[in-house]
């Protein structure tokens, strides 16, 4: 028997969409005045979010780059050093690292924008360059 069963509901709880727990675990710890526990983060997540899982969002996020941590004690302290833009720009860097033909991939993605996500990537890497000369 589900655990929606054993509470009377119908419906079995909504399965979050990809990414969506590491986006929530993210937006808790960048609302953190400072390092924080999971156990904090978890508090903050509310709802039935084990522990465990919390530990395993945070060291996911931590290979990905996008949390730092500090060890105090026997535990961590963590520390968010990306926001939701910067996560989803790691995820599709790692697409493109696991791909072999980079150029075939990064080309068929540029045609497979919308004529303003093109402009905005185009002004985007041309504001880069005028940086990169200064």
């Amino acid at each position: 028997m589900t655990k929606a069963e054993q509470e009377g509901h119908d419906t079995p709880p909504r399965r979050r969409g990809q990414g969506e727990l590491e986006a929530q675990v993210l937006a808790a710890l960048r609302q953190a005045p400072d390092a924080c526990t999971a156990g904090w983060v978890q508090e903050r997540l509310g709802g039935d979010l084990a522990y465990t899982t919390v530990i395993t969002i945070l060291t996911r996020l931590h290979a990905k780059g996008a949390v730092s941590r500090e060890r105090v004690g026997r535990s961590f302290e963590w520390t968010a050093v990306a926001d939701e833009a910067g996560l989803a720009a790691l995820r599709m860097r790692k697409v493109l690292d696991g791909e072999a033909d980079r150029e075939t991939v990064l080309a068929r993605f540029v045609t497979g924008l919308s004529p303003h996500d093109e402009r905005l990537l185009r002004d985007l890497l041309a504001h880069e360059s005028a940086e990169g000369e200064d």
